[in-house]
């Protein structure tokens, strides 16, 4: 087996290469964003979504798991620096994976849905905005400029993530399907 060098990138997953392709393809193609930088992050994001401790990574002082947005964000304002960053994006990330990709789940059953999923959407944007002005201590930390950008073009990402769903429950806009693609 060939060695890899330090410029050689890690072999992806099939998961990894199916959420690629149809992020790529739907923001290329259909949205016409060529923005390396913040596909590759919905694409993780998608990744990170899959694993059950994302939604639960953000606990209280008694260590307790916070699913409610509102609890982040008073959560996120008893942290500092680093810590506080960290809330505030995973409160974006959060909303932007429901708000996305399920949608229906933030409108069911609500008299007046669409002013809680406008909030709701709101709190991610303010969110990714927040985290964007603190300093992330570490390189593996998205940049600021791309939790800015998260928070400009939210609702497009949005948009754009509804349409990765649409596809995937489609076949993933192929022939053989999602199924083929997975069992490589």
């Amino acid at each position: 087996m060939p060695e890899q060098s330090e410029n050689t990138p890690e072999p992806r997953s099939a998961i990894q290469r199916y959420f690629a392709g149809l992020a790529e393809h739907t923001f290329h193609s259909q949205l016409g964003v060529v923005d390396p930088l913040l596909i590759d992050y919905l694409t993780e994001l998608l990744i990170r979504s899959t694993r059950s401790d994302m939604i639960h990574r953000i606990r209280s002082v008694t260590g307790r798991p916070i699913m409610s947005v509102h609890e982040m964000v008073a959560e996120a304002s008893d942290r500092l620096g680093n810590a506080r960053r960290e809330v505030h994006l995973h409160i974006g990330d959060f909303t932007l994976f429901w708000a996305g990709l399920y949608p229906e789940a933030l409108r069911d059953g609500e008299s007046d849905s669409s002013g809680r999923f406008e909030t709701y959407c709101a709190f991610g944007k303010r969110s990714y905005r927040i985290a964007s002005e603190i300093e992330a201590p570490v390189a593996e930390s998205p940049p600021s400029t791309l939790l800015e950008r998260l928070s400009d073009r939210y609702d497009l990402c949005c948009y754009g993530l509804r349409e990765i769903r649409r596809q995937w429950e489609s076949g993933g806009g192929m022939d053989s399907g999602p199924s083929s693609i997975l069992l490589d």
